[in-house]
Order: C-alpha cells, then structure tokens, then sequence
C-alpha cells in the first residue's frame, strides 16, 4: 500500500511538474510576443494571457483526443497548453510561412485541428458557438468540446442561446468562464446584474464556481465535467476566477485598475502557486523548478531566433491550408 502510495505521489510529481512547466512557457512567451510587438515585429494587436495561465493548462490537460476547443481571441495560453507548437505559433504572429496557419492569421485567429484547437475567434462569444456546433456534431462521434470565454460574454447575445441549446439538447460541452474581472476596461459588476453563475444554473446546467489560479483545482474540476459531459450529462459550466496581469490589449496601460488590486493578485500569481503546492505536495525543490525555468528559456530563445529568421509567404502562391 505504501509503495502504490508513493508510486502515485510520484507520478502525481511528475504531472504537475509538467504542467508547470506549460504555464512558465506560457508565461515567457506572451513576455516575447510584448517584447515584439513593442518592436514593431507583430502586427495588428495582440491580447495576452499574463496571469491566467493556470486556467487554460488545467482545463487542456484533462481533454482526450477526441476533445475539441474553442478559445478567444486571448488564445495562445490555449494553443501551447493543447500542445501547438509554440515556434509554429510564434512564426504565425510574426506572420512567417512556417507558421501554424501559413502566416496568414495573426494573433487572434489561430487554427490548428491536429491539436484539438478549432479555433481562437476574434468575435466575443465566437468560441461558445463553435463549441455547442461542435458539440452537436461530437455527441454522434464522440468526444467533448470546451470553449473558453471571459466574463463579458456573459452578456453578450451567443451566452444564453447556445447554452439554452445545449441544454436542450444535453450536448457534451463544457463552458469555461474565465473571469478575470475585466471586460476590457471595465468592471464586471458594473455592467454583469447577479452573478453568472446563477444563469447555467437557472437552466439546469451543473456549474460551479472555482479558484482559476490553482492548477490542481482547475484541472480536477474541468476533469470532473468533462467526464460527465462525455457520459451524457450534458452541458457542464465552470466560472474560473482569476487576473490578468496586462492590459485588454496593446492599446490599454491598465490604469482603471484599483490601488494595489495588482499587487494582490501578483501574490496569487498561478506560477508562484504551483512553485508552492509542488513543495507542499511533492517535495519537489526550488533548484529542481528553477531548472524547469531555465530550460524554458532555453526554448523560448530557439522559439524566438528560429521564428524570426523563417521566411514570409508568397502572396501569389495558393497553399493547401494545413491548419483545417
């Protein structure tokens, strides 16, 4: 018993390792995009994923391979936790013809079916009705599909039209809010009356609400839903509750935000949680995650140098699209 214990304990090590090391590469490479972006290198605007890093690895590293996603226009921290490449994602931003779609999609429209991700959309509430079309279409073949959101589509028209439809329907889709107390610049509960929670609920959906910032949380609760949404309980809710440490956008300094609102969140910050319970937990040691950063640097520099230096598309050529 011991030894299937510690086995287990292990094991569990490992994973969470793991995953920590998807969220230090998150983390670093929307530190790249910024960085590029200043330098004039990514056009158009870009929408980074700074501080919900846990959200995003939790909920992909519960899906099967016969999982679909949805993510937002915030969806690199998505794409990398699904396992996009993150040269291939980086050379799309940069838009260079090894991109993940050929250089042709920017920032927020990425595809990339190889890896379960549908799509990121643009349109705000875009990533829930793909999700309940492709829910429709996987409970005759199988598997689940998740779409990730943040708060302000909860007032948007696509919110209780694809959930009502869902329910109606008990399609397999698990609806990922990630509340991150901002739509754009301003504050939820200025423009959201009740709380979110209680409309999936008023409909019949299972849903809860959870701390975003903890990994071993997000990825336990997604994991639950998703098996009851792939045994036929239909459609699953979760209100994900975490911060993002950037503006909306290129364009947003943040300044709306409260006098050391920020400063709060920092000391919740899911990569310094996970350091922490990795420790409590496991036993792992600073050393051994201090290692986990370095390599990540490492890769981050190959990212970044090989994305830079891949040559851009023709406009004339006519391609086979490898993303769909």
């Amino acid at each position: 018993m011991a030894r299937a214990a510690a086995a287990s304990s292990k094991k569990d090590a490992e994973l969470y390792t793991e995953l920590y090391r998807r969220m230090r590469l998150i983390r670093r490479f929307e530190d790249e995009v910024q960085r590029l972006f200043q330098q004039g290198l990514v056009h158009g605007t870009t929408h980074l994923y700074s501080g919900q890093e846990a959200g995003a690895v939790g909920v992909c590293s519960a899906l099967g391979d016969d999982d679909r996603v949805a993510a937002t226009y915030r969806g690199h921290g998505a794409a990398l936790a699904l396992g996009v490449d993150p040269t291939a994602l980086m050379a799309e931003l940069l838009g260079r013809a090894t991109g993940v779609c050929q250089g042709r999609s920017g920032s927020m429209n990425v595809i990339d079916l190889e890896h379960k991700l549908m799509g990121c959309f643009s349109i705000v509430g875009g990533s829930i009705a793909a999700a309940t079309g492709m829910a429709l279409a996987l409970k005759r073949k199988g598997g689940v599909a998740v779409a990730f959101f943040g708060d302000g589509t909860a007032n948007q028209g696509y919110f209780p039209e694809c959930l009502n439809f869902a329910r109606v329907f008990d399609l397999p889709v698990v609806y990922v809010c990630e509340n991150n107390r901002y739509g754009e610049f301003t504050p939820f509960e200025q423009v959201t009356g009740g709380k979110i929670l209680d409309r999936p609920l008023t409909l019949g959906i299972h849903a809860e609400t959870i701390d975003g910032n903890d990994v071993w949380t997000v990825r336990d609760t997604a994991a639950a839903a998703v098996e009851r949404a792939r045994a036929g309980e239909g459609p699953q809710f979760i209100e994900s509750l975490t911060y993002r440490f950037v503006g909306h956008s290129r364009s947003d300094p943040g300044a709306y935000r409260a006098p050391g609102e920020m400063d709060e969140w920092r000391g919740r910050d899911p990569l310094i949680v996970t350091r922490k319970g990795l420790g409590d937990r496991y036993g792992v040691t600073a050393d051994e995650l201090d290692r986990v950063d370095e390599d990540v640097e490492r890769e981050m520099a190959s990212v970044v140098e090989d994305a830079s230096n891949a040559p851009f598309p023709e406009p004339e050529e006519a391609r086979e699209f490898k993303g769909g």
